[in-house]
């Protein structure tokens, strides 16, 4: 039984951490399209957190390993961003977030028009 609550246990962290980052992706778009200025959403590698600008409030548990993909402009260090932009559009890139198990999601961020999806790690 310990087992299965473990399990569960990082099922549940896994889609929280996934959701908490959908929703900061999401949220940077419409701060950039509401205040009519550039915002960044940020992932700090090293730190293992990630948020707006300089409000990096969410964490990433440990068991999990996030890895972004994102244009060179906005690397530094480990810090890896996405700049959205007033008009919706953005530097693009992805976000993947791996189990310990090797299963995984990737956000997708779309750089013409800023959307956010999500696909299964492998495709």
């Amino acid at each position: 039984m310990p087992a299965a609550l473990g399990r569960m246990y990082d099922t549940m962290q896994f889609r929280a951490t996934v959701r908490n980052l959908l929703a900061e992706l999401k949220g940077a778009r419409l701060e950039a399209m509401s205040s009519g200025r550039p915002t960044v959403f940020v992932v700090d590698v090293e730190a293992r957190r990630f948020g707006t600008g300089g409000r990096q409030t969410g964490e990433i548990p440990p068991g999990l390993e996030v890895k972004a993909l994102v244009a060179e402009s906005e690397t530094a260090g480990g810090r890896m961003g996405i700049r959205f932009y007033p008009d919706g559009s953005a530097t693009g890139g992805s976000i993947e977030i791996v189990r310990t198990s090797g299963a995984g999601l990737r956000l997708r961020v779309d750089w013409l028009l800023g959307r956010v999806s999500q696909e299964p790690l492998g495709q």
